[in-house]
């Protein structure tokens, strides 16, 4: 089974929810990587932001790094080589590293919509 991880550039979270605007694309990452996890695959991310140990220590990131610059980022690795530079992978790619079917790391949006209603406390 691949072995799969994922070395993010600096950022506060890796969902893609938090800040001004959310990303889809780290949404989807998230998301995939979350489908894999419960199926058993291994697959850690590291956050240059927060976790700068790995980025140095592993020397294909590390040389990644120093050759190109933080715009290389992110990097993945799949069983120790690298598989992807400077763009995260597609469902397609995890689906064919893992042996997993796309279609199950594809959520379905919910079906039912959800009301709030906030009631303020004077």
């Amino acid at each position: 089974m691949a072995k799969i991880e994922i070395f993010d550039p600096a950022m506060c979270c890796a969902t893609g929810v938090c800040g001004p605007s959310v990303d889809p694309e780290l949404t989807r990452v998230a998301s995939a990587i979350f489908s894999l996890q419960q199926k058993g695959i291994e697959i850690t991310r590291f956050n240059l932001g927060s976790e700068p140990e790995p980025f140095v220590t592993n020397q294909k990131v590390n040389e990644l790094l120093m050759e190109n610059g933080p715009e290389c980022l992110p990097v993945t690795l799949v069983d120790g080589e690298v598989a992807k530079v400077a763009d995260y992978p597609t469902n397609v790619e995890f689906a064919e590293w893992t042996g997993v079917k796309v279609e199950e790391l594809v959520h379905e949006r919910p079906k039912k919509k959800l009301n709030i209603t906030l009631n303020s406390i004077n």
